[in-house]
């Protein structure tokens, strides 16, 4: 099939090149030009493991093109998928001006032929009867007769994990269809069914993934709902945490005994730090926002969001009970971004935590694998981001681990201890082995753990 993604962002890319990879023609369009180029060239402009491999496979197979020219993109597709930014405002409501102008723009570009316009953007609930009028305003306005307008507007949300999103997008747990025209979903189920029959698994043994179909607003308020309920989940396995903290219990043994009751499960059960990243915190913030419009409050999302906050202070308050004042002291952050395998640091907690160690005058350091060796790490305030762990723990009154990166689990701890001037260690993921660093000499402090 032909298919138009518009926006080349995070959820865009992958969709591109992942639909690119099972055998549609796929042309990507972005009006950042220089971004285009270098994914002209077969290079991802975002680090997501796998995607670059996925990119230069579909370049050479010519079954993926990126352009600026968004008449051509439209005119290409029989499917075009909306994947521009939503970011969140200070009310907490999403942004929206990008998706405006994108359907506008393809209202004044649509050409004959049935066309199938997929939402793959989070949008506030509604968006799709919204998204309908805006394209049908283009419509007007490049003078076009109404009466040519053969189109339906489908709620296609996405659910990808950073640093797994290749996976998920072949693997997915289900795939939600919003729309009420049977053509409509004709169309995305011809789109999807390599990804249905699991052509692109390994493992053929397993069944065909679940497709579920429900209205516009109903599948818009999936997405919404499965964020704020693994948001709700974090939260709280993070106040259990606390109160076994104050009790004496291990959140950890905890955490897998609630895991083993199957209506539970043992995801989303890893105390911590708490969450942050570019969609559980809009997301939830955006569904709460919504309820307010509807004269609704949701206490037990903004519980949610309060817990998340107070979580990642309490390192702070560790670190005072073991160094006393921090004023004058040198703390070091293992991890930067919001969750390993990716570059993102969208409301990552070490920033919200580097903020408050700085105001209380302590010099706050950074090593992340990725981080580190980026240009990104120039532009961070208040943070020395250093290029190897033992310069990073070189003088460090304490380290926290704040990223749950894999390679920290094998670093030289003996090495590191001897290198501080005290050795305290707060495992803000409860990730790392809490005999060995023990035995290494530290003094070694969990969450709950």
């Amino acid at each position: 099939m032909k298919v138009c993604v518009i926006g080349t962002g995070y959820v865009g890319l992958v969709t591109g090149a992942c639909l690119a990879h099972i055998g549609h023609h796929v042309i990507c369009v972005d009006n950042n030009e220089e971004k285009v180029k270098l994914m002209q060239a077969g290079q991802s402009p975002i680090y997501e493991p796998g995607l670059s491999e996925v990119l230069q496979s579909t370049i050479a197979a010519g079954t993926i093109e990126f352009t600026t020219d968004l008449a051509a993109g439209v005119q290409h597709g029989e499917v075009l998928f909306i994947a521009v930014g939503t970011p969140p405002l200070p009310s907490g409501e999403s942004d929206t001006q990008y998706v405006e102008a994108v359907a506008r723009g393809i209202g004044r570009n649509l050409n004959g032929g049935y066309k199938v316009i997929v939402n793959k953007s989070t949008v506030p609930i509604g968006s799709g009867d919204w998204v309908r009028m805006i394209i049908l305003d283009g419509l007007s306005e490049s003078q076009t007769a109404l009466k040519e307008a053969n189109f339906d507007v489908v709620s296609n949300p996405e659910f990808l994990r950073e640093g797994s999103a290749i996976y998920d997008t072949f693997n997915p747990d289900r795939i939600v269809l919003g729309s009420d025209v049977p053509e409509a979903i004709a169309v995305m189920k011809e789109l999807y069914a390599p990804i249905v029959n699991r052509e692109p698994s390994d493992d053929k043994t397993l069944p065909p993934v679940p497709v579920l179909v429900t209205e516009l607003s109903s599948a818009e308020m999936v997405k919404y709902a499965a964020n704020a309920f693994l948001a709700t989940k974090i939260s709280f396995i993070n106040e259990v945490a606390n109160i076994c903290d104050r009790v004496g219990a291990d959140v950890i043994q905890v955490a897998q005994g609630i895991g083993l009751d199957s209506r539970i499960g043992n995801k989303f059960l890893q105390a911590g730090l708490g969450w942050g990243g570019s969609c559980f915190p809009k997301d939830v913030a955006a569904l709460v926002h919504t309820a307010d419009d509807y004269g609704y409050e949701a206490a037990l999302l903004k519980a949610t969001v309060k817990t998340n906050q107070h979580q990642r202070l309490l390192v702070v308050e560790k670190l005072q009970q073991i160094l006393k004042i921090l004023k004058g002291k040198t703390i070091g952050l293992l991890g930067l971004t919001f969750k390993p395998d990716t570059d993102d640091m969208r409301d990552a907690p070490a920033i919200t935590l580097a903020g408050a160690l700085t105001r209380l005058g302590a010099k706050v350091k950074a090593y992340d694998p990725l981080i580190s060796h980026s240009e990104i790490r120039h532009t961070l305030s208040n943070i020395t981001v250093e290029t190897d762990i033992e310069t990073l723990a070189t003088g460090c009154d304490a380290l926290v681990l704040v990223t749950d990166w894999k390679e920290f689990q094998a670093l030289d701890y003996d090495k590191l201890a001897s290198l501080m001037l005290h050795s305290v260690l707060v495992d803000g993921r409860n990730f790392l082995d809490k005999n060995a660093l023990q035995e290494a000499g530290f003094n070694y402090i969990g969450m709950g753990h």
